[in-house]
């Protein structure tokens, strides 16, 4: 039977989504080179998850990394079409704030009793649901 585990955050962008997710327990650089605005693709050297592409994925970070510009990769990778399907933060910062607005994507954040880093895995399929918070979580076999 597959396992599946729910945990509670505060939701920040209203909205149901699901991907599979990936996790970026030292986040994403927002820097040029750091992701492909055209491709969606992870470049930052590294970066844990060099070389796979945020496409429909459910990113799952600690926060923003990196300058002011961390939200307009994410919006050249959501106009090229390679956008992410929804974002997971343990807590969110300005730089996050911009992202998630601007993408128009549903976002769960600010979780108080679990650290959503250290209970999803990168491939595991993920559930969100930004209006309540609520993230579902079926573990890869």
């Amino acid at each position: 039977m597959t396992e599946k585990i729910i945990i509670k955050g505060r939701g920040a962008l209203e909205g149901i989504t699901s991907g599979p997710a990936i996790v970026f327990p030292d986040s994403i650089a927002g820097n040029s080179g750091a992701l492909g605005d055209v491709d969606g693709v992870v470049y930052e050297k590294g970066n844990i998850n060099y070389g796979l592409s945020i496409k429909n994925a459910i990113l799952v970070v600690p926060c923003a990394k990196g300058s002011n510009g961390f939200s307009a990769h994410f919006k050249c990778a959501y106009i090229s079409g390679v956008r992410p399907a929804g974002w997971i933060s343990t807590r969110i910062d300005a730089r996050l704030g911009v992202a998630i607005a601007s993408l128009n994507i549903p976002a769960v954040v600010d979780f108080e009793e679990v650290d959503p880093i250290k209970i999803i895995s990168t491939g595991d399929w993920v559930e969100i649901n930004g209006t309540t918070g609520e993230v579902i979580i079926t573990k890869k076999d």
